[in-house]
């Protein structure tokens, strides 16, 4: 499966409304810091990418911070980097910052 990119802020609403039908995940990194840089990576590592159950949507937030601030708005969630956010039926269902990040518990919620 791999990632979907978010570019568009009108990307944000459709993201929300197909979790209605499909769980959405936004995966928001910052290039620049390391911390970031790691858990991307750990979290590419783990195989979530990889399920079918599960949209994932990176967001680069030095290119796109206003797509950040849209998601804020959206899912009522305050911006942190790196920031995993996972949208069901609409309803935010997980998230967490740095390292709490953990595609095993993000799986665990989908079930």
């Amino acid at each position: 499966m791999g990632w979907n990119t978010l570019t568009e802020l009108s990307q944000v609403q459709h993201i929300l409304e197909s979790s209605q039908v499909k769980p959405q995940l936004f995966f928001k990194h910052s290039t620049r810091c390391s911390i970031s840089t790691m858990a991307l990576s750990r979290f590419e590592k783990s195989g979530i990418l990889d399920n079918q159950e599960l949209d994932c949507w990176y967001l680069d937030l030095l290119d796109f911070r206003p797509i950040s601030s849209e998601i804020e708005k959206q899912c009522h969630v305050t911006h942190q980097s790196p920031q995993a956010i996972v949208l069901k039926n609409g309803e935010v269902i997980y998230h967490e910052s740095h390292g709490m990040i953990d595609a095993n518990d993000i799986l665990k919620k989908l079930a």
